[in-house]
């Protein structure tokens, strides 16, 4: 079966004598996604003048550390040059963000606040700065918001290069769902783990939303997945494509996984203290969390990192064509209504999730 990145570099740097256009069915994709972006940016348009009207709009933020998220109408300064405006419709809630509610991740000080949670959205581009190429007003985008926040608004300045054109098969709550989630599992897999097809990985966390991604991904690449969830996922995890899926509550994975490639942590603590044996020699343990030790893996001859995941407009729109060519798709346990911004956070900070949780604008 042909894998779909070589594809994607097949399109982008074609073989001498290969004309992709010479394809009847690709020209008639060509055509349908041409077609279905144009209607979409018409709609997009008048939708974008309707807004330039409002002087005003609502943004989610609190004001101290631990305190609660307030609903506020505030006025929205203009993009620097090489930055957009956009018009939110959907925005993504992940773990991150009650993290730094709580005051506890090192990167948002006391001088941030008060701070708007949100670290990716999806919508409509409403104005562009002087020195932006590669959106126009009326353009459908999602895309990645700096760690000092935003999303949770009508509107939010975004970097061009950490956005990309939405994908034409997804709708804007799906599209909100990938940014940071889809990215994390993106790089931590391939640029940090060098994942390559006929490996094997070893997912923790396989049903929260870098994981769910990250099992997709992976399969795509051709790699063989295993993953860890609780009982009530088992299902869910499998229908992602996992290869195995174990049941971290009624099972011990280092009984099923032996000899990995690659070691995907999404957990931390114990489950990566036992995963560091599971490990082939010259493997990778990658993570999200915090470090691991650069000892234990050099005297296990394996490599261990941990990394934190970059904005990158090119890597998400790759990513945006695998899920328009069905290799990789959000799944949305349940969306909320921007005022609800306290109740989603809420249900994300219990645990437990399946993919994403995304709060909906207008």
């Amino acid at each position: 079966m042909q894998n779909p990145f070589d594809a994607i570099h097949r399109y982008r740097n074609p073989l001498p004598n290969e004309d992709f256009t010479r394809s009847s069915a690709f020209r008639i994709r060509l055509c349908e996604n041409s077609a279905s972006r144009r209607a979409r940016k018409i709609r997009n348009s008048l939708f974008v003048a309707a807004s330039a009207v409002m002087a005003e709009f609502i943004k989610v933020r609190f004001h101290q550390f631990g305190g609660d998220l307030c609903v506020e109408r505030l006025e929205q300064s203009g993009p620097d040059a090489r930055q957009i405006l956009v018009s939110v419709r959907a925005a993504s809630i992940n773990p991150v963000d009650f993290k730094i509610r709580s005051g506890k991740y090192p990167s948002v000080k006391k001088d941030r606040l008060p701070y708007t949670p949100g670290r990716d959205v999806s919508g409509v581009v409403e104005t562009c700065g002087a020195q932006v190429t590669r959106f126009r007003p009326g353009d459908a985008v999602f895309g990645m918001v700096p760690v000092f926040g935003g999303g949770y608004a009508e509107r939010v300045v975004l970097d061009e290069r950490a956005v990309a054109d939405m994908p034409v098969g997804l709708d804007h709550v799906q599209a909100a769902a990938i940014p940071l989630a889809g990215q994390t599992a993106y790089q931590g897999l391939f640029r940090r783990g060098k994942l390559k097809a006929g490996e094997t990985v070893l997912i923790h966390g396989g049903s929260g939303g870098v994981g769910h991604f990250a099992i997709q991904l992976a399969k795509a690449m051709g790699a063989r997945v295993l993953t860890t969830v609780s009982t009530e996922h088992v299902d869910f995890a499998r229908s992602l494509g996992a290869d195995v899926v174990i049941d971290y509550k009624t099972q011990r994975f280092e009984e099923v996984a032996k000899d990995v490639d690659m070691v995907f942590d999404l957990i931390d603590g114990e489950t990566r203290e036992r995963s560091w044996a599971l490990l082939r020699k010259g493997g990778r343990l990658v993570s999200t969390l915090t470090a691991p030790s650069e000892d234990r893996a050099k005297a296990l001859g394996v490599t261990a990192m941990r990394y934190t995941v970059e904005p990158d407009g090119e890597e998400l729109a790759e990513i945006g064509r695998l899920a328009d060519a069905g290799k990789l798709k959000p799944h949305i346990q349940a969306t909320f209504p921007l005022e609800q911004a306290a109740q989603a956070l809420a249900t994300v900070e219990r645990g437990h999730t399946a993919g994403k949780v995304v709060l909906t604008c207008g």
